[in-house]
């Protein structure tokens, strides 16, 4: 099962960094590649992108200001399969790719990728009110997995927030 490579450079509006790669992004080395996974679309629908790409283009986002990176980088079946020593360990490298990097926005997708991140217990959707890095703007966005049970209608509204402030920026 492949590492799957981040898509990282200096200088872009977004990084969006998910938990860990799925088994299936494992094994065809791109972001979030399982087919039940709405990432793609809702980046189309929320207006982030100009179409619906798919999972191996992933490094053609570079090019629109986007970058991937996880918190943790081994692929498995689900989160609970991640230990606490590789959030810590991730947690450690996630922050150094931040201060690295500074993007104008580091995007969690899923509440629970950034309380792990930020060692809080409670966020909110949406721009956070203290950055653990400065001058990057942290943002809450929910998981595209297709387990969630939210209204995809509102998963696209939290996005569309980061589509408005990404383009007011411009």
């Amino acid at each position: 099962m492949l590492e799957i490579p981040d898509h990282l450079d200096y200088g872009l509006s977004i990084v969006f960094i998910g938990f860990n790669p799925s088994i299936r992004s494992g094994e065809v080395g791109h972001h979030y590649a399982n087919p039940r996974n709405n990432f793609w679309r809702i980046l189309q629908r929320s207006e982030l992108t100009p179409r619906l790409y798919e999972a191996y283009e992933d490094q053609d986002l570079l090019k629109l200001g986007y970058g991937f990176t996880n918190i943790v980088s081994r692929p498995t079946r689900g989160m609970d399969d991640i230990t606490r020593e590789e959030y810590a360990e991730g947690r450690k490298i996630l922050h150094a790719k931040l201060c690295k990097y500074q993007p104008k926005v580091a995007c969690f997708v899923g509440k629970g990728v950034y309380t792990e991140y930020s060692c809080t217990s409670k966020v909110d959707w949406g721009f956070q009110p203290e950055s653990v890095v400065d001058e990057i703007y942290e943002f809450v966005a929910p998981s595209s997995s297709g387990l969630v049970r939210m209204p995809m209608n509102e998963i696209i509204g939290i996005y569309e927030q980061l589509q408005r402030f990404i383009a007011e920026g411009e």
